[in-house]
């Protein structure tokens, strides 16, 4: 913070009098908003040069063309602090969920801004075209390695983190296949490789629209469009509807000027494109959300296996060739609503875990269910002849049972969630959760979700999927 105060005078020739630090989700950089009267500035602090030098290189390319990004304002000699434009804080993201809190949801404003942002987009990628792809960062392309890249981060980080069984070399196979695929498309355009709304920044957003400028391009590198175009439609957590997505796409070809057999050899390369997109973030929020436990993309999840369904559905045909990806996709559930299953059989997830760990996260979509804390009861874990067993170990077992105060709560707990059953079992649903929670996840919670277990089997024609989050 000294530096980019010290950085700061230099620039606005008066000194700092106020440094807040800002969120960055995602990345390792480190914001701050500097100000001084009517001065402002985002200073930013990030180690990593190389990705700096590529982030000025860009910044100046598309501020001379006239696109619309912060203005660089100064560097330190170090590389690693540097000073921009202040965009505010209004995002597109941030104010299309504003809208849907207000109940208002994607209106005509939005449609205008989304249509604004995929002509600029447009222009972007053919603007960024001569760009210094030798500063890109980590490679000048999207190519054969930097593809297998995503796709790995989607198998390592997402497929193994979640425990979803696959054949590595089948999908291999698949990788290979789709790799190919996606490089017939014409790479030669710029391809900023985040353009998703929270990257937008929305200057004066009135009824009219309002000014966008584009933030976070630093990825960027040769490839194609249609990379960019499925980021947009395809941004799990903006939820838009897909008969919306189409008209926008639509808007896209045209402002391209895309059109007959061109526009449907665009539109062959574009789905594969959606498909990667999906299988990347799906990476991204399984390292930051299953290992980081960050709750923003946890939450993601099962948006984004939402729109992986869907996408499947809506195109079989680029499934084909992709037997074991389209094996695994289908293993993620149909993407109807829970409420029509095709069967008819109820699952209820029964889920112990540690409040130190965070709150579990419901990968059907439905948002999660009951969650019962159990540290009010009686701990096993406070006697050193309990702490190296579990709630699965007879010991453990009979000291609960010996507490009158477990064998109430359970009791009021089975009552709670049998009133939902009952219900669900009528109106056919498919998914219900139920989450035990203690301080450590090992000896209340396991012991009350393994009891529970056992009376809803006895109860009720329901399937029970039992899990211990921690002792996994």
């Amino acid at each position: 913070m000294e530096q980019l105060e010290q950085l700061f005078r230099q620039w606005a020739g008066v000194e700092c009098q106020e440094c807040l630090a800002l969120g960055a989700n995602g990345s390792n950089r480190r914001y701050y908003r500097l100000r001084c009267d009517s001065l402002s500035a985002i200073g930013c602090v990030n180690d990593d040069r190389r990705e700096n030098e590529a982030f000025f290189a860009f910044c100046r390319h598309l501020h001379d063309k006239g696109i619309r990004v912060p203005e660089l304002y100064a560097v330190a000699d170090d590389r690693r602090h540097y000073l921009q434009q202040d965009l505010g804080d209004q995002t597109l993201y941030g104010l299309l969920q504003d809208k849907k809190r207000q109940g208002g949801g994607f209106d005509a404003q939005m449609m205008q801004l989304y249509r604004q942002a995929l002509a600029d987009l447009a222009a972007i990628q053919v603007a960024g075209r001569d760009m210094d792809f030798g500063l890109a960062y980590p490679r000048p392309a999207f190519d054969r390695r930097s593809i297998l890249w995503d796709l790995n981060y989607f198998k390592y980080h997402f497929l193994k983190f979640a425990h979803i069984p696959f054949d590595e070399e089948r999908l291999e196979d698949d990788f290979d296949r789709l790799t190919h695929t996606l490089l017939q498309a014409d790479c030669s355009y710029f391809l900023y490789r985040d353009f998703n709304p929270r990257n937008i920044m929305v200057e004066g957003a009135s009824a009219d629209g309002g000014n966008l400028y584009y933030i976070d391009f630093q990825g960027g590198r040769r490839g194609a469009a249609q990379y960019d175009v499925a980021s947009l439609l395809y941004s799990a957590k903006s939820d838009l509807p897909e008969a919306l997505r189409l008209d926008l796409l639509n808007h896209y070809l045209l402002t391209r000027g895309i059109q007959g057999e061109d526009k449907q050899q665009w539109l062959c390369h574009f789905w594969a494109y959606v498909l990667v997109r999906i299988l990347q973030a799906l990476g991204a929020y399984g390292y930051r959300g299953l290992c980081e436990r960050k709750e923003y993309f946890r939450q993601s999840i099962p948006l984004a296996l939402a729109n992986l369904r869907a996408l499947a559905e809506n195109h079989p045909d680029l499934l084909e060739p992709l037997p074991e990806l389209a094996r695994i996709i289908a293993g993620f559930g149909s993407a109807t609503p829970q409420g029509d299953p095709d069967d008819g059989t109820l699952t209820v997830t029964i889920l112990s875990f540690s409040f130190k760990q965070g709150l579990p996260e419901d990968p059907s979509g439905n948002g999660g269910g009951f969650i019962f804390d159990c540290r009010a009861l009686p701990n096993p874990g406070r006697y050193a002849e309990y702490k190296t067993l579990t709630g699965r170990d007879r010991p453990v077992r009979e000291f609960l049972e010996a507490q009158p105060p477990v064998a109430q709560f359970l009791d009021h707990a089975q009552a709670l969630v049998a009133q939902s059953v009952e219900k669900y079992l009528e109106r056919r649903f498919t998914s219900l959760m139920v989450c035990f929670g203690c301080t450590g996840g090992q000896h209340r919670s396991v012991y009350c979700a393994e009891q529970l277990a056992a009376r809803l089997r006895a109860a009720y024609p329901v399937r029970v999927v039992l899990r211990h989050r921690e002792q996994e």
